[in-house]
């Protein structure tokens, strides 16, 4: 249980609280690369904050707070040319550093273009999704570097869903540190509908837990279980699979590695992606994929019911039924929460790091090409039908690219048995 101000700590996202400093040192996924290519500029909000991400023609990502310095109209309708983005109102013009390079109509004879700026940020492409850093860099102070984690440089056949979700990232955070709930949500919870709708649920997601365990590391926290039939000889505890702070966690099995990424839009906004990788580590053939797709994920029927005939639908139920942001002064944790305590602890902890002006866990300042994270590869001990169920109880669901998913998995099983 927290006090009132603790859980209002802990949920801010703000600049200038203690948490939203926190958040600030991290990059976030901002707009996938498809819709800067069909369009150059566009308008986005990320921790509480309105920004105008652009493309430039020669490919570079830029963006800046959307109020314009001169007059505060939106640079979110700004005309992105080769040396930056020019606003739609009087046409001053700033670069990717937020430099005011040309003023219309100002005298060229003072330095009051140099004495306007905007407070840019930094933007990259990685995986078929723009990036965007927002927090505090300088030249003597750059920023933390773009984290490459495994999941989006890796070769595979991609897709991505995505829904905002009505509240706070912090409880959608919770879950990742929650292996009790998959017996429940996902298998009885799970039983239960499908009786009442005419399927049958994954068995594997209803074993029952002889055993949770967490282990601190340097990305965040790893997820350990034991399930029935299983010891801790098997993947989900002798490897488990991490809580990457503060936003992220990456899932995997069957040859499926997933990233689930917990954007905070703002307070009570999040935006919950699925960047999800098909590669069976045998038989795998690669597959063209110039662009990677993304689709819409159902949270609400006709009804305005949650959708809750698939795992990441019941999950987003449990986050958006608590409410905007969670009462947790009148919660009751148990010993199965111990996963949730250490996560909170962990977020105090990187609070306090920040304010004494120190990198909080997990940024990293070194150039890289790849950070392998510890993740599952025999999830549930499922085998290879852990692939199909994710397929098919899923919100793969919902993909475009459902059946040449369901083809490359086949495909590469059959490429085993035959050979």
């Amino acid at each position: 249980m927290l006090t009132a101000e603790q859980n209002d700590e802990l949920t801010q996202v703000d600049a200038g609280t203690p948490m939203g400093e926190v958040l600030r040192r991290y990059w976030y996924p901002v707009a996938f690369t498809r819709e800067l290519a069909e369009f150059p500029v566009k308008r986005v909000e990320l921790l509480g904050e309105f920004f105008a991400l652009w493309r430039s023609p020669s490919g570079r990502y830029g963006i800046v707070p959307e109020a314009c310095p001169h007059r505060k109209a939106s640079l979110a309708y700004g005309v992105v040319e080769p040396d930056g983005l020019r606003c739609p109102y009087h046409g001053w013009v700033f670069d990717e550093a937020g430099a005011c390079v040309d003023q219309p109509a100002e005298r060229d004879d003072t330095r009051f273009g140099a004495r306007v700026s905007a407070q840019a940020g930094l933007a990259e492409e990685m995986g078929g999704l723009v990036w965007a850093y927002v927090g505090p860099h300088s030249p003597a102070n750059p920023a933390p570097k773009l984290p490459r984690f495994d999941t989006y440089v890796m070769e595979g056949f991609r897709d991505i869903g995505w829904a905002d979700l009505p509240c706070n990232y912090v409880q959608i955070m919770e879950n990742a540190v929650d292996p009790h709930h998959v017996e429940w949500l996902h298998g009885r919870f799970f039983q239960f509908i499908g009786r009442h709708e005419g399927f049958t649920s994954p068995a594997s997601f209803a074993k029952k837990h002889q055993k949770v365990g967490f282990t601190p590391f340097e990305w965040g926290i790893i997820k350990r279980r034991v399930l029935e039939g299983a010891s801790e000889e098997n993947d989900d505890w002798k490897v488990g699979h991490p809580l990457v702070f503060p936003y992220n966690m990456r899932v995997g099995g069957g040859g499926v590695h997933q990233m689930q990424i917990r954007v905070p839009v703002n307070r009570t906004t999040t935006r919950f992606m699925l960047y999800t990788v098909h590669r069976p580590d045998e038989g795998y053939e690669h597959v063209e994929q110039p662009v990677v797709p993304d689709y819409e994920i159902p949270v609400l029927d006709e009804k305005g019911r949650h959708v809750v005939n698939y795992v990441e639908g019941q999950d987003i139920m449990a986050w958006v039924t608590q409410g905007a942001i969670t009462d947790r002064t009148t919660e009751h944790l148990g010993r199965s929460d111990i996963g949730v305590a250490m996560l909170r602890k962990m977020f105090r902890e990187q609070m306090d790091c920040v304010a004494r002006g120190e990198d909080p866990l997990g940024t990293i300042r070194e150039d890289h090409e790849r950070i392998d994270l510890p993740c599952e590869k025999d999830k549930f001990h499922a085998g290879a039908q852990f692939a199909l169920d994710f397929c098919d109880m899923g919100s793969t669901r919902f993909s475009p690219m459902l059946d040449a998913i369901k083809k490359i998995h086949v495909s590469a099983a059959e490429r085993v048995a035959s050979s």
